[in-house]
């Protein structure tokens, strides 16, 4: 009976090693993946921020106001006024349609009981 159970207990400590193993490269490949997505994310918030200063860059005020005199007659920008807005409640919005009537000419009346 003892031969079976240093057998047995051979073949778990071995199957439990391959196990340990195989989730140890397992482990490291994941690690290796995340660090890989780590140094890309870090490259695209790099980006992100050359992106940014770049549009920052381009929408100076003062470049714009050059780009609109030297395209005055093409484009006929001219700049916001603060008496081009108006308040919601001045604006004249059309009625709802009225309910229509019945064939008769009179609303139907509900009956009682």
């Amino acid at each position: 009976m003892r031969p079976l159970t240093y057998l047995a207990v051979t073949l778990l400590v071995m199957g439990l090693a391959f196990w340990a193993y195989r989730e140890n490269y397992r482990t490291q490949a994941a690690i290796s993946q995340m660090s890989q997505i780590q140094r890309e994310i870090a490259g695209l918030r790099e980006d992100l921020g050359v992106l940014r200063a770049e549009w920052s860059y381009l929408n100076r005020p003062e470049r714009l106001s050059e780009l609109v005199d030297l395209n005055f007659e093409r484009l006929r920008l001219v700049p916001v006024e603060s008496g081009q807005f108006v308040d919601l409640d001045n604006i004249d919005y059309p009625k709802p349609p009225a309910p229509p009537e019945s064939a008769e000419g009179t609303a139907p009346e509900e009956e009682k009981p």
